[in-house]
């Protein structure tokens, strides 16, 4: 049941814009309903259920799925209301970032190609959401460049939302009808209160149909902001139907996980590695050359090598160790004890972020074998390299860097805010995660500290490039620090107790 509001006299099809000069929609202001004029599909369900499922909870998320055939018999603006309590009641406000670190993804890949470009014509631009304005305000600020935004207000009550909203008329700045241009034109779509402010300050209004809105996704390289970090466990787009197989799936693959970390870390390799793959365990490795063997099986080698992987997630050793059948040893930040204990096939070593005592920590593990690095410090879910920390460098000049790739259908197995002692088992429970190495050539000597006299910050960057051609990764500066500020509001250090 949707509730179709009265059209304003006097409005122009859509579909007209196209022929007003664009110098003319520069001088304009735009007021546009952001569900109709900018997205191709107006369904709210999955970015309520991604709110429910990562700031709620299963038993959310569930109530949401089994109660919304019954909420979409309500009125549009009952559903809407009845939707934001469900997912909002309860939940503490100080410390809600979806919509700075989950939310944007989702809407951003529902952004249509045709409809941005529309609106991106105009000069002064006014969004306007039926959402809740810590949904929205995310992405179409961050990431669209969008200033003026009006969305409803949740209301809160000793630091938490209790589920309600401000209308939008109460939560208006002060002046901003005054800062408004001359000509103003609205976008909107049949369901649009085109009766209500600001679209009443409308010189023209354009009605957008169904058939308008046949459009394409908006290409990730037309972002005007890249959306490199966001966070949360779903890696799907929530709509009623995949919500309902994930949940039919959970159970099923809370089993399979827990199966495949007893039979990879119990079964000898050449058992454990086609069982693994029955049960759609899929890593593939590539470019393998022969000069990359292990110190146990180069009788009399007195030093390891170091393997320089980009970080993906926090098995990629594990993966490693998998492909070339042997044991070797990792290095680690902060990596939970319950990670460390079933990453049985790695020797996980903890550094102290002290450059004297990491280097000592690296070469004595190198001098009983090899080593895997991921010097980029923390996982990056895009096609981006997060800068590499040259402390590798120093330690050795035999150095294979490995190029990583890895794909979920369901779950993402990374978390800036979640508990990151699931990261293994939720990694593990997606039905055929996917997982790729490719192995690079051999760092030359002259391209080393020792052999070549290079800086260690050339070396870094040098294998950062290499890796990034190979998987046609953009290579970044940015740092873990800059991802757990964007994504958690710290700076991604974890306080152990001694």
């Amino acid at each position: 049941m949707v509730t179709k509001h009265k059209l304003p006299q006097g409005y122009h099809k859509y579909a007209s814009l196209s022929q007003v000069q664009d110098k003319v929609l520069r001088k304009s202001t735009l007021v546009f309903d952001v569900e109709q004029a900018l997205l191709k599909s107006s369904s709210m369900f999955p970015y309520f259920m991604l709110v429910a499922f990562e700031a709620g909870g299963l038993l959310r998320a569930l109530i949401l799925l089994v109660t919304y055939p019954m909420i979409r018999l309500l009125g549009e603006e009952m559903m809407l209301k009845a939707m934001v309590f469900l997912c909002f009641f309860g939940i503490k406000a100080e410390t809600f970032r979806l919509g700075m670190n989950c939310l944007p993804k989702l809407f951003l890949e529902n952004v249509g190609e045709e409809g941005f470009e529309m609106v991106m014509k105009f000069g002064k631009k006014v969004a306007i959401s039926r959402l809740p304005r810590v949904m929205v305000e995310g992405y179409l600020r961050e990431y669209l460049g969008i200033e003026h935004i009006i969305g409803s207000e949740l209301l809160e009550f000793g630091g938490y939302y209790i589920g309600l909203v401000k209308s939008q008329q109460e939560v208006l700045p002060k002046g901003f009808v005054a800062n408004m241009e001359h000509h103003v034109v609205g976008i909107g779509g049949e369901s649009t209160s085109f009766n209500k402010w600001p679209f009443r300050y409308c010189k023209d209004i354009y009605l957008m149909s169904k058939e308008d809105k046949k459009w394409t996704s908006l290409p990730k390289d037309k972002y005007p902001k890249p959306l490199i970090f966001h966070d949360g466990r779903l890696a799907f787009e929530p709509t009623p139907l995949a919500t309902l197989i994930m949940f039919i799936w959970l159970p099923f693959g809370i089993i399979l996980s827990l199966t495949r970390i007893l039979v990879g870390t119990l079964l000898p390799y050449k058992v454990s590695t086609p069982v693994l793959a029955f049960t759609g365990l899929t890593y593939i490795s590539s470019n393998n050359p022969p000069h990359i063997l292990t110190t146990n099986s180069k009788p009399g080698k007195s030093k390891g090598v170091i393997f320089v992987c980009n970080h993906k997630i926090v098995l990629d050793p594990v993966y490693l160790s998998l492909t070339l059948q042997t044991r070797l040893s990792a290095v680690t930040y902060s990596i939970s004890k319950l990670t460390a204990t079933i990453s049985l096939l790695v020797k996980t070593l903890n550094l102290t972020r002290d450059k004297a005592k990491d280097a000592v920590i690296m070469q004595n593990a190198l001098s009983q074998g090899d080593l895997v690095v991921c010097p980029e410090g923390t996982t990056c879910r895009e096609p981006y390299l997060l800068r590499f920390s040259p402390l590798f460098a120093e330690i050795s000049d035999d150095i294979i860097p490995i190029a990583v790739e890895a794909k979920f259908s369901m779950f993402y197995g990374t978390t800036a805010t979640g508990m990151k002692a699931l990261d293994p088992f939720i990694v593990l429970m997606n039905p055929k995660p996917f997982y790729y190495l490719k192995f690079l050539d051999k760092l030359p000597k002259n391209r080393t500290c020792k052999g070549g006299g290079v800086s260690r910050l050339e070396v870094a960057n040098y294998v950062q490039a290499e890796i990034g051609k190979a998987l046609g990764y953009k290579c970044t500066q940015l740092t873990r620090k800059d991802k757990y500020a964007v994504l958690a509001g710290n700076d991604g250090l974890v306080v152990t107790s001694k």
